[in-house]
């Protein structure tokens, strides 16, 4: 009996000690080995997992560092910066005739609608989108539950962007960012007033860049989106997409929605593009549009395989202008244009961007390919007159016509062969449109004398009475004459 009790107690004190043999080997090189000793009793290196492993600490400090706790600090610079704009129409009882009245259709009822602004300066312009503002007889702007009678400076369709003025120091102007540097997966966030709910914020990140929707209006329209998933409503339009650092990086102007309230896609243009316009329309009352005299299409894989293209990127000349700056410098229809002053062109949204950045008489170079051969050639760009000076602002509005007549440029001169020309544009209930006369309808001649004038010709037809022989071209370019008799 003793002897198996000696076994027994001798068998338990040697799992102990084994059990603390085992653990002590487990856990004490943790503590005593240095690396080169690891390295050594193991047989292999770890320098390489350390340096990967360093990498992505590296990484991960990186993106922690660009991925904000909150949007708190962003929120709080651009939410101030946002207006609340009222677009008031229908109240001019000079664009209705005595037959409204009577008969009680078209009788004048006054109609509201709103969207967003950004304080571009703190003297009082700001920011919006064209379609906010268009065909507005009265437009009021709302700060900090102050209303302000807005002033129109000017308006591009080109783009959707406009710009407003209101009587007012020391606005809290946006601090403005770069879009061309923002990359497609940051953070954005958009601020506006959605469905009259002002000063709302959503946060989204950039889903593309560059983008084409086709909804714009405008005899040249530029679209190179920004796309964003952070939510964007009626009512969000004109207002700010702000990056993490609350600068602006775009101005809020659509959503992809079929059923008119935000579906996943909203769309902004890029602030570089949309200051760009604004200081020309507040410095000329004027776009000052840069044009290398020719249009262009997008390059599809059936259009590459007809062509024997290698590549998807760039853009195809399809119309070479008669006299135009592509003319003079030697390029020619179906040449492919790959860059412009050394920035690669994917599209025809980039191509209209990057050209959207100069002036009238910049030169730019411009890479091409011919027969699948690399060609550069120097362009002088130009104005819309043909010229490469800077344009005035060259269009008269009327209330009473109930449209804005402005000349037409290089372009249509081109297109119908005309030397001369006052077209018809934001056209409204009115004087023109009673007399038959559709959007981009162009006048050529009234009463034999030549339309060349858009201030003279709209004072002209204001105060005229007695026979009126009008000659000028509809927008589809057939041929139209007309005599009317005015009381």
């Amino acid at each position: 009996m003793q002897k198996y009790l000696v076994v027994i107690i001798t068998s338990f004190l040697g799992g102990i000690l084994g059990a603390w043999f085992f653990a002590a080997q487990l856990y004490i090189p943790q503590h005593t080995l240095s690396n080169q000793e690891w390295q050594e009793n193991l047989g292999y290196r770890t320098s390489n997992l350390e340096e990967k492993s360093n990498e992505r600490i590296e990484t991960n400090k990186s993106q922690t560092e660009r991925v904000p706790d909150s949007f708190v600090d962003a929120s709080e610079k651009s939410t101030g910066s946002v207006v609340f704009i009222k677009n008031f129409s229908g109240t001019d009882s000079r664009r209705y005739s005595i037959f409204d009245y009577f008969f009680g259709q078209g009788v004048p009822q006054q109609t509201v609608s709103t969207g967003s602004g950004v304080i571009f300066s703190e003297d009082g312009y700001i920011i919006t989108n064209n379609h906010v503002v268009e065909r507005a007889e009265t437009i009021e702007v709302v700060h900090k539950k102050r209303t302000y009678k807005a002033s129109l400076i000017g308006a591009d369709a080109n783009t959707d962007i406009a710009v407003l003025k209101i009587e007012a120091e020391g606005l809290p102007a946006i601090k403005i960012g770069s879009s061309r540097s923002l990359q497609i997966g940051e953070w954005v966030l958009a601020v506006g007033n959605p469905f009259n709910l002002t000063s709302t914020v959503t946060a989204g990140i950039v889903s593309a860049k560059e983008r084409q929707i086709n909804i714009m209006g405008g005899e040249f329209p530029l679209e190179s989106f920004i796309q964003t998933d952070a939510p964007i409503n009626p009512g969000n339009s004109g207002g700010a997409l702000v990056n993490v650092n609350g600068e602006l990086v775009g101005i809020n102007t659509a959503i992809l929605s079929r059923t008119g309230s935000y579906t996943g896609y909203g769309f902004a243009v890029p602030v570089d593009i949309a200051t760009k316009i604004a200081n020309d329309l507040i410095r000329f009352g004027e776009v000052q549009k840069a044009i290398p005299g020719v249009e262009v299409r997008e390059i599809t894989p059936e259009l590459a395989e007809e062509m024997n293209l290698k590549s998807l990127d760039g853009v195809v000349v399809s119309h070479v202008i008669r006299n135009g700056a592509a003319e003079r410098s030697g390029i020619q229809q179906n040449d492919v244009i790959v860059s412009i002053d050394g920035n690669p062109i994917s599209g025809k949204g980039s191509f209209e961007e990057a050209l959207s950045y100069y002036y009238p008489g910049d030169r730019v170079q411009v890479s091409y390919l011919r027969d699948n051969l690399r060609q550069e050639s120097e362009l002088t760009l130009q104005n819309l007159l043909g010229g490469t000076g800077i344009i005035e602002k060259s269009f008269y509005s009327s209330p009473l016509l109930g449209a804005k007549l402005e000349s037409i440029n290089t372009i249509e001169m081109d297109r119908f062969g005309l030397e001369y020309g006052v077209k018809i544009t934001g056209l409204t209930r009115g004087y023109l449109r009673d007399l038959g006369m559709g959007e981009g309808f162009i006048l050529t001649e009234v009463n034999n004398k030549p339309a060349d004038d858009p201030e003279k010709i709209g004072q002209y037809l204001e105060a005229f009475s007695g026979r009126l022989r009008i000659e000028g071209m509809t927008a589809g370019g057939r041929p139209f004459v007309q005599e009317y008799t005015i009381q």
